[in-house]
């Protein structure tokens, strides 16, 4: 009897705890959206050292992840949880959440906070988005974008590369790559968001209404798009 008992207890103290994590998971995921777009705004905001225009043009999708963390001392390594949104015939998608980890080699010392863009150029990279797991420099190819108003004349940003990624660095960091980094569904963020059955390739094929918390982070996306449109025809 007193076995049921503790039973009992634990499962109503559990019933108690569950809405309060949801509720966490939510709030985090709300903050990192926002975040998400207010970093984007900021690297468009200098015209000569933003996303090229003709690469907003060009872009199937958008992920973003705010305060990435890098560090290590030989062997480095990065953490983080982001946001990601696509084009649909409707316009850019509700975002989809994703975490990337991984390690790269390299003499590194210090530990950092990195926001971190990635471009997502053709339908082979947003297939790899879709799905729940990728990895950079495996099964998407991924290299540094290019930088300022407009992009080179040389194509192969545009013909070669799946994902284009830039980083902004809060302090100076050598040695570090995102080649081999992993890439994989966000499932707390997603159910906190959308509940247990949203998968990432729903979501970003636009099949999923906007929720209202989104909108800030959407409305960024639209803007930095506008932004680069307006500083490269200056």
């Amino acid at each position: 009897m007193k076995y049921v008992k503790k039973l009992l207890v634990f499962a109503v103290l559990l019933g108690f705890a569950l809405p309060g994590w949801a509720s966490s998971d939510r709030e985090a995921t709300n903050d990192r959206m926002d975040h998400a777009g207010r970093v984007l705004g900021e690297i468009m905001a200098a015209p000569d050292n933003g996303i090229p225009e003709e690469v907003m043009e060009h872009a199937k999708c958008i992920a973003v992840v705010p305060h990435m963390l890098k560090g290590g001392f030989v062997f480095g390594g990065q953490n983080g949880r982001g946001v990601a949104t696509c084009r649909t015939s409707r316009g850019w998608s509700a975002p989809a959440f994703f975490a990337i980890t991984g390690g790269s080699w390299g003499l590194q010392i210090g530990l950092e906070g990195v926001d971190l863009v990635m471009i997502i150029q053709n339908e082979r990279g947003m297939q790899q988005l879709l799905s729940s797991h990728f990895q950079l420099g495996g099964d998407a190819s991924a290299a540094a974008g290019p930088v300022g108003r407009h992009a080179s004349a040389n194509t192969d940003w545009k013909l070669d590369t799946e994902i284009l990624t830039y980083s902004r660095a809060r302090g100076a960091f050598a040695g570090l790559t995102l080649t081999g980094a992993s890439i994989r569904r966000d499932d707390d963020s997603m159910r906190a968001i959308y509940g247990r059955h949203a998968t990432s390739r729903s979501v970003l094929n636009g099949d999923v209404a906007v929720p209202a918390a989104a909108k800030k982070f959407l409305n960024a996306i639209r803007g930095a798009k506008a932004q680069a449109v307006a500083q490269g025809g200056e």
